[in-house]
């Protein structure tokens, strides 16, 4: 009885576990899905770069100041969007670092918590050991108190009856007849 509530109990509390770890598992997926669209976007944007690089809108074919400047902007956009990246990958690092050491946590106050109920079962095993064990003598006790008075009730009614046969069996004493003082001292 006492493992069937352990275990019901047990499985309670995985399953709120386990409803917190898809929580959690599902903001890492959403942190993930953040990082792989700015990496997207970086890509785009040195595609852009690329594209500004070989673009050459001067006299004979040559660069302008506005070409390059254009291709400076793209690239400090590639960089701001490199560190981005890089806070976003510092938090993704940072959440993974958490789930294992909530992970590892939970795993310990599990673990604590089930060698807990290990040990209250084992002093109810011993408790009730030792009440079985006070029940047993205290049933002997009641059956020696029970044995000395049957035998002492047997012993008085033996007494008893061998008063009540003795009794029968010897004569009864004679009395001596009296005698008349007053009359005899009358006449």
């Amino acid at each position: 009885m006492k493992i069937v509530i352990f275990l019901i109990l047990f499985s309670v509390l995985s399953a709120g576990v386990y409803a917190k770890a898809n929580n959690d598992s599902l903001a890492y997926k959403l942190q993930r899905k953040k990082i792989n669209a700015m990496l997207a976007q970086r890509a785009q944007k040195f595609g852009q770069y690329d594209e500004s690089l070989t673009k050459h809108t001067g006299i004979f074919g040559f660069q302008t100041k506005k070409d390059i400047r254009r291709s400076n902007d793209i690239l400090m956009d590639i960089v701001k969007t490199d560190n981005d990246i890089y806070k976003e990958l510092k938090i993704l690092l940072d959440y993974r670092v958490f789930q294992q050491t909530q992970a590892q946590n939970h795993s310990q106050e599990t673990e604590q918590s089930t060698l807990g109920y290990m040990n209250t079962i084992n002093k109810l095993r011993t408790q009730i050991d030792e009440l079985k064990a006070d029940a047993e003598e205290q049933q002997q006790q009641q059956e020696k108190t029970r044995n000395t008075l049957i035998i002492a009730v047997l012993a008085l009614s033996a007494i008893i009856f061998l008063m009540l046969i003795f009794r029968r069996r010897k004569p009864a004493p004679v009395k001596a007849k009296r005698t008349n003082r007053k009359s005899s001292t009358r006449t």
